[in-house]
């Protein structure tokens, strides 16, 4: 009986897309064994205060920080969209285009925590497999590991070691004028530098 297919997400305002972002997307496609990596720059992030870089310049971010990656695929219908960016649209759209493959949703450690709040999170759950870049036991943001919380859920840990970069941070040394070519990949950085984006943190 042949394997169904694999196929990760791996969605993010990418604002800018950093190092780690690469590790965990390289991290997924080899522990997962992926046979496709889907990465979506988001639209209109609902839970995001301030406004996002246009899209323009994130989606050509993200083209030069993932299309080295072998099976990986850069999708920007999240930025098509009118209206707020919820992942479990973008969900169920893949599931109507291919109902046999095994859906991965990839996050690091700090989207996990918010799991709770995220829109329609008992649909998301019955949809893909949560995967983690995460120490081994994370914690929500009540404090309980969510299989507690989630019996139904299906929850994998992917194993990479903890990486202390921010777009935030990036963003913020920008605007003082520090350097962040340690921080994103080359060719991100030479982005940001031509097109004189994140002046202001």
């Amino acid at each position: 009986m042949s394997q169904p297919f694999r196929l990760g997400v791996y969605g993010g305002a990418f604002d800018p897309p950093h190092l780690a972002h690469v590790a965990l997307a390289r991290t997924a496609l080899h522990q997962l064994e992926l046979d496709e990596l889907r990465i979506f720059p988001t639209g209109q992030a609902w839970h995001k205060a301030r406004a996002l870089t246009a899209a323009e310049h994130r989606l050509a971010m993200v083209q030069l920080a993932f299309g080295a990656l072998a099976h990986t695929v850069v999708d920007a219908r999240e930025l098509q969209r009118s209206g707020p960016t919820y992942t479990i649209d973008t969900l169920r759209e893949l599931r109507a285009e291919m109902p046999q493959a095994e859906i991965y949703l990839l996050m690091g450690e700090d989207q996990a925590t918010s799991l709770p709040r995220w829109h329609e999170l008992e649909a998301i759950l019955q949809i893909a497999i949560i995967s983690v870049a995460s120490r081994k036991n994370y914690k929500t943001a009540e404090g309980n590991d969510p299989a507690s919380n989630w019996p139904n859920a299906r929850i994998v840990h992917l194993n990479m070691p903890p990486m202390a970069l921010s777009a935030t941070d990036i963003r913020q040394r920008k605007a003082a004028e520090q350097g962040v070519d340690h921080l994103v990949p080359d060719a991100v950085a030479r982005y940001i530098d031509h097109h004189h984006l994140y002046p202001n943190a």
